[in-house]
């Protein structure tokens, strides 16, 4: 058993390859490339930034994908090793709580989590801007679209998997309408998915450190561990050539999530291979799911690559923690409770 405890249900299933020899990192790359490519579906031309999780003794997913007349939409995955993909060629079909279309304008970068009896859902939405929504399954079949989470502008809305003191928690990124020269991560709670407030400052850019200089985000579902939450997140910085996305990850006091207890000084992973740096947008590495065995402390983390891929990659719990503690480095306001 590994040291760190990670709080679920057993995965055995999960995807997994050893660490390559000689690796010095605690995040590596699966070594047959991405899992999704150019063309997947008749209607989709590029699928990425997407996330699953474990479903019926197997897994499913809600997948970004861009269509050949370059809107997004969301559409259902499944999987029975979760590498190999079924994805569905038409949109998920959304209803509001009342059964009626529900049909978003577009729709991208999701994040799926398991909170008590259903899967919730969030995603970036059209509420005259870019926003967060909100859904939920119970079957990965009908999807019933709840009330929007934030008013524009928004991104990168990541709800952590059980209450936290009684409520509802969520990680934010308050943007613009353009692509956002800046972004920091804030926190929300809520007593009953509908009305959110007691925000905090989570995590600021870190200027010292290039690649997260310009702004961050949550990537993944916070994963609960015995040395706090383990949040993937991606940084960007700006060299001559434009915008570059790395992922990086933190822990999270387990009762007061807006108090960082460590943060990665270094990316953990950023665009090196051909599938990250070239693409319909080059060099991006975007962190949205992740799976977790606690009996092995094995993760398989899912992340878009270069937005026309979906890739995988790897990390063992206890070198991921240990790494995480020992190239730590905090900026102002991680340590405390800002707001």
């Amino acid at each position: 058993m590994p040291a760190v405890k990670i709080v679920g249900d057993p995965l055995p299933n999960i995807p997994w390859q050893p660490a390559p020899e000689g690796g010095d990192s605690p995040v590596w790359r699966h070594r047959a490339g991405p899992l999704i490519g150019w063309n997947p579906t008749p209607s989709t031309a590029r699928v990425f930034n997407s996330a699953v999780v474990a479903h019926d003794g197997a897994f499913a997913g809600v997948f970004r994908a861009d269509h050949r007349d370059g809107r997004p939409a969301l559409h259902v995955g499944r999987s029975a090793d979760g590498l190999s993909w079924e994805l569905e060629d038409e949109p998920i079909r959304w209803v509001d709580e009342d059964g009626r279309p529900y049909k978003p304008t577009y729709a991208y970068d999701p994040r799926v989590v398991f909170v008590e009896d259903a899967y919730y859902i969030i995603w970036c939405t059209d509420f005259g801007g870019a926003s967060l929504a909100l859904g939920r399954t119970h079957d990965f079949r009908t999807f019933v679209r709840l009330e929007n989470i934030t008013t524009p502008y928004n991104r990168n809305g990541v709800l952590f998997p059980r209450r936290i003191n009684g409520r509802y928690v969520v990680l934010t990124r308050p943007s613009d309408n353009t692509h956002t020269r800046f972004g920091d991560i804030y926190l929300s709670q809520s007593p009953d998915l509908v009305h959110w407030g007691r925000h905090r400052k989570v995590m600021s850019v870190n200027d010292p450190r290039w690649w997260q200089c310009v702004k961050i985000g949550a990537g993944a579902a916070p994963i609960e561990t015995s040395e706090g939450w383990l949040v993937l997140y991606h940084g960007v910085n700006e060299p001559c050539n434009g915008l570059v996305y790395s992922m990086g990850a933190a822990l999270l006091d387990l009762e007061n999530p807006a108090k960082v207890l460590y943060r990665t000084r270094d990316y953990l992973l950023t665009p090196q291979e051909p599938y990250e740096t070239t693409g319909f947008v080059p060099n991006v590495v975007f962190p949205c799911a992740s799976l977790q065995d606690p009996e092995t402390g094995r993760l398989a983390i899912y992340y878009g690559a270069a937005d026309t891929y979906v890739a995988v990659a790897y990390a063992q719990i206890d070198d991921l923690v240990a790494h995480i503690k020992a190239n730590s480095e905090l900026v102002d306001g991680d340590g405390e409770v800002v707001r």
